[in-house]
């Protein structure tokens, strides 16, 4: 099993950046696919990041392509997301979540361990 605790979250005007962490707990984190997922009030949660074992491949959602990046340090048991440019649009809470199979997610559903989430708001 897995414990995950986001931070970094906060209000932010339009055009800002804000870098979100992911903390782990557990000795096997460089076994976890990683992914960052947001939601948005009365809105599903949609995929925004995911990152491979090894931190070599990252996926990105087509709204966040370009401003966006998810890392991973896995001697820290750490996945982050930097996120510039921020719009109004991005406001939601972010979770981070892992799953355990072999290929990368990018949707919800195969994550088997969620975080209890970080509030971003982005002020226009």
């Amino acid at each position: 099993q897995v414990q995950l605790v986001e931070s970094g979250g906060g209000l932010v005007q339009a055009g800002g950046s804000l870098r979100l962490s992911c903390a782990a707990s557990g000795r096997t984190f460089s076994s976890y696919v990683m992914g960052w997922f947001r939601q948005a009030p009365g809105k599903e949660r949609e995929f925004v990041a995911a990152i491979s074992r090894s931190g070599g491949n990252t996926y990105y959602a087509d709204s966040v392509k370009g401003r966006f990046t998810i890392s991973r340090d896995n001697a820290k048991n750490t996945v982050y997301l930097q996120m510039n440019s921020l719009k109004p649009g991005d406001t939601a809470d972010y979770y981070c979540a892992a799953h355990v199979h072999t290929i990368v997610h990018v949707t919800p559903e195969p994550y088997d361990y969620w975080g209890q989430g970080t509030q971003v708001t982005v002020s226009s």
